[in-house]
C-alpha cells in the first residue's frame, strides 16, 4: 500500500490565489522527485464541532477557511527519499516561511500508513 503525507491549514480567504500558485509550485518539485499524487482540498462542508473540528483544530479565525491537502507516494521510503531531494531543491528551500499564504503555525502535518483501501 502507499504512503501519505497529510497537512492542514488555515488559509485567509483572499490569499486562495497565491497559495495555489505557490502549492501547483511546489506539487510540480515533489511529482519530479517521485511523488504519485498532490492533492489540494478547500473546505466546503466542514461544521463548527462542540468538541472538535477541522475549524476548530487550525484555531480558524473569520476570512479564513480550512485546507486539507496531501501527497502519496509507493512508500514510506519512497517518501523519505523524496522529502530528502525535495527539501533539498532550491525552489523549495527558497522559500520563506514569513511570506506564506498562511499561518504556518497553525498548520499541521504528518506521514501516515494506510490499513485499508477499498
Amino acid at each position: 500500500m502507499n504512503y501519505v503525507d497529510g497537512f492542514l491549514l488555515p488559509l485567509p480567504k483572499e490569499n486562495l490565489d497565491a497559495y495555489l500558485e505557490m502549492s501547483r509550485k511546489a506539487g510540480e518539485v515533489w511529482k519530479e522527485y517521485g511523488a504519485i499524487d498532490y492533492v489540494e482540498c478547500v473546505a466546503d462542508d466542514v461544521p463548527d464541532g462542540k468538541v472538535t473540528s477541522f475549524p476548530m483544530s487550525v484555531k480558524l479565525e473569520p476570512g479564513e477557511v480550512v485546507v486539507f491537502s496531501w501527497i502519496t507516494y509507493a512508500s514510506r521510503e519512497e517518501r523519505d527519499r523524496i522529502n530528502e531531494q525535495v527539501m533539498k531543491d532550491p525552489r523549495i528551500a527558497g522559500m520563506d516561511p514569513a511570506t506564506m499564504p498562511f499561518d504556518g503555525k497553525r498548520m499541521m502535518w504528518g506521514g501516515f500508513r494506510p490499513v485499508l483501501s477499498l
